[in-house]
């Protein structure tokens, strides 16, 4: 399966999905100390973030959600990438914050919700978002074929 979207964090990263069914506020939402969802009422309570590609159809909650993403990529137990359904301000300003102090890249891929009704839980998917160009691609996805762009965009 293959699915393109819009990058709003350039960068690369492969893992196993894990497919949020309800938005997570990552500030008091996640223990920034082992990257689990601790929230009690989140219906993926207790399952982990750290190099995963996080999907969850938006975020909610506190504009300090930037922070504990920052603070998850220092402690390195951030998500590998993002893939939403809607951008997100908040976590845009975390993915960026984390990529200046600590050079922890964190690509940010929204999708449609058509597409994100597909991602399947556990799947292995590889992220690749570029200015223009973002994919995010499953095994026996068809091949990828992104041509060369100059300096000049």
């Amino acid at each position: 399966m293959l699915i393109r979207g819009n990058a709003l964090i350039e960068g690369m990263a492969s893992g196993a999905l894990l497919r949020l069914t309800e938005p997570l506020s990552l500030w008091g939402g996640v223990d920034l100390q082992t990257g689990r969802i601790v929230d009690a009422s989140h219906p993926q309570r207790g399952e982990m973030l750290t190099d995963r590609l996080l999907a969850m159809p938006g975020s909610r909650g506190s504009s300090s959600s930037s922070s504990a993403l920052v603070e998850l990529a220092r402690s390195k137990r951030a998500p590998a990438g993002v893939v939403t359904t809607r951008g997100d301000p908040i976590l845009t300003i975390g993915a960026l914050v984390a990529e200046y102090l600590y050079r922890v890249t964190i690509p940010i891929l929204i999708v449609s919700d058509a597409d994100f009704a597909k991602l399947m839980d556990g799947a292995i998917g590889h992220l690749w978002c570029e200015a223009g160009q973002a994919v995010l691609a499953f095994a026996a996805a068809e091949p990828v074929h992104f041509e060369a762009r100059d300096a000049a965009g």
